[in-house]
């Protein structure tokens, strides 16, 4: 047994010339989730059984029908797989088995398409089903009739539509009396199904964009316009319908012939429309209605190319164009005939003349989309500085700067001020400012160094004690910048302009080291002393025998010495003499008395930091 199905095909005794409307009666005996449908009770005289294999002169409702002599067969509603549809095992005699009345009202005096699917379930050549449809007025006025003939096996499980045209009467009520016209037994095995009725009216073409065609393309944010010819009374009523959700929903408000789909109403996607049609008197009833065929419309989205709405570019800097949002392929024109294909194009070193609309244009299938973006150029400011003379360390100069209208100087050390053309600045040491100048878009840097002079400083170095006939160093120092000194007085100097000259003073001297600038900036000066100690004579010798030779022991310049203390000893350590730096001499007595001839030792202290002095100290007469 085969158990393929073949392509559907269509007997109609005529042809509609007009367009169609909708099913308005649509028997297919109904779905459920059980292998068996209800009886159809009156409808036939049958006999309703629920089995996979009713016998002659029995009807069964079901969803799949297979097995032995019968091919495997489905109903044949599209995408119904819980539908049911009608299997009739023919009666021995010839007759009515199929009469039902219509409980849709029909228009009056309106010519409408019967339709019915059959299909012949025998597997081998046996009786063939052979039927005639017959529509009648409910008091059984024929108002058509079409006889199919005998319907042959196929190969495999074949549906095949019959139908035919009718006109209603003024009747509106209508019913249908299918007879099979062959005998049963041996074959004439047949499922129905699908019955419907459409009304068939005037002849509707559609167009889009005034061509004759149901499909077109279009890139989003484009638009359409859908109308039709109508072959029909002037006085015919429209309405545009779309489909939504499966359903064709009626447009609010579009009743003209013609649909203006405006640009940008329609987003990404397909979607169909079709026109309604009916005279004004009947357009209420969907079963006076005809349409055109659908016409679908495929929107393919357009690229969204996304770029900055403006920039602004200094002069001589890089203009960055950038495309987002969009695949490429990329195509770039602009100002100077700029053009390019990269998605993110450079332009080094842009002058004035580059500024403009820069427009990028992007493709997506055959869609196209373009973005623009303003670009700006500003010319770069030319910052003038004037160079200040230098400054003395302490000193101020006004810095001046032009070329802009904002300024920043950098580094802050030293000035009045850091945001404007004109600071003051009092820096501590030479210095390089950086002005940055802005013209409000663009800046640009310019730099002035503002030369200090330091501060003379001098140092004459430490106080000094020397011994009369001795020399010393002065430890003279100078700091600063561009400065000549000398040392005053010039007595006992070897040089008074050598910074580090050597004394040779016989007596207390205070000398001066003056350092000034030869830029004009305050010199300094600063006192040293050097006391000049007197050279001590120590006799060695005395005779003290009243000649007035010789006589006292006296030690030249101790007087200079106000705090010395003088003492002379026995050679056993006795202490004969005691004295002070006040210029008064030992006359060899004590207690008095004369001192023996001898040797004596003496010990001077002249507590001013030097050593103290020792020696022998020989006593004659």
């Amino acid at each position: 047994m085969y158990s393929g199905i073949a392509l559907p095909e269509k007997s109609f005794s005529q042809i509609c010339t007009g367009s169609f409307g909708d099913p308005v009666v649509n028997i297919d005996f109904g779905r459920g989730k059980s292998n068996f449908g209800p009886s159809l009770g009156s409808a036939t005289n049958y006999q309703y059984v629920s089995s996979f294999n009713p016998g002659d002169g029995s009807y069964t409702i079901v969803k799949k029908i297979g097995g032995g002599a019968w091919f495997e067969t489905v109903n044949h509603t599209p995408n119904d797989p819980d539908g049911y549809m009608m299997m009739i095992n023919a009666s021995y005699q010839p007759g009515v088995f199929y009469e039902t009345a219509i409980t849709t009202d029909l228009c009056p005096n309106t010519t409408y398409e019967f339709a019915a699917w059959v299909t012949n379930l025998l597997t081998y050549s046996g009786n063939k089903p052979n039927l005639t449809f017959s529509i009648l007025t409910l008091d059984d006025q024929l108002l058509g009739t079409y006889k199919t003939g005998d319907i042959p096996e196929s190969p495999v499980s074949t549906w095949k539509q019959y139908g035919f045209l009718f006109r209603t009467s003024n009747s509106t009520k209508v019913k249908i009396r299918i007879a099979n016209n062959g005998p049963g037994g041996d074959g004439n095995d047949l499922a129905l199904d699908d019955i419907t009725f459409r009304a068939c009216g005037p002849k509707i073409t559609p167009l889009t964009d005034n061509v004759s065609q149901t499909e077109k393309t279009i890139c989003e944010g484009n638009g359409v316009v859908l109308s039709a010819t109508v072959e029909g009374s002037p006085t015919l009523q429209y309405q545009w319908q779309k489909m939504v959700g499966g359903q064709w929903a009626d447009l609010n408000g579009e009743n003209a012939i013609q649909l203006n789909l405006t640009a940008g109403s329609l987003p990404a996607g397909d979607f169909q429309y079709r026109l309604m049609a009916a005279e004004a008197t009947n357009f209420s009833s969907p079963a006076c209605r005809t349409t055109s065929q659908p016409i679908t419309i495929h929107v393919k989205p357009k690229p969204k190319p996304v770029v900055v709405a403006e920039q602004t570019v200094c002069e001589g800097n890089t203009i960055q164009l950038d495309v987002t949002g969009a695949d490429g392929p990329y195509t770039w024109t602009g100002p100077n005939n700029f053009s390019s294909t990269e998605k993110s194009p450079v332009i080094a070193n842009a002058a004035l003349d580059r500024a403009g609309d820069y427009q990028v244009t992007t493709t997506m299938g055959t869609c196209t989309a373009s973005a623009k973006i303003k670009v700006n150029m500003l010319p770069v400011p030319i910052p003038v500085v004037e160079t200040p003379a230098p400054i003395c360390e302490g000193a101020s100069v006004v810095l001046h700067a032009t070329g802009g209208i904002q300024y920043k100087w950098a580094p802050a050390t030293g000035l009045s001020a850091t945001d404007v053309a004109d600071p003051v600045a009092s820096p501590a040491q030479t210095t390089l400012y950086t002005v940055t100048v802005s013209n409000g878009g663009c800046e640009k840097q310019a730099s002035v160094n503002v030369e200090v002079y330091q501060k003379i400083t001098v140092s004459a170095g430490r106080n000094r004690v020397i011994i009369e006939g001795q020399t010393v160093t002065l430890e003279g120092q100078v700091s600063g910048d561009h400065f000549k000194y000398l040392w005053s007085p010039a007595d006992f100097l070897d040089d008074p302009a050598k910074l580090n000259p050597v004394a040779t003073p016989v007596h207390d001297v205070t000398y001066t080291l003056t350092a000034w600038s030869e830029n004009g900036c305050p010199g300094d000066a600063q006192q040293v002393a050097i006391h000049v100690l007197k050279k001590l004579v120590i006799p060695n010798t005395i005779t003290p025998n009243g000649d007035g030779i010789n006589d006292i022991w006296t030690i030249a310049a101790l007087d200079t010495y106000p705090a010395a203390t003088v003492y002379v000893f026995n050679r056993y350590g006795g202490k004969v003499y005691s004295g002070k730096g006040d210029g008064k001499g030992w006359d060899g007595k004590y207690n008095g008395e004369y001192v023996p001839v001898g040797v004596y030792y003496y010990v001077i202290d002249l507590h001013d930091g030097q050593k103290i002095r020792s020696g022998s100290l020989t006593v004659l007469r």
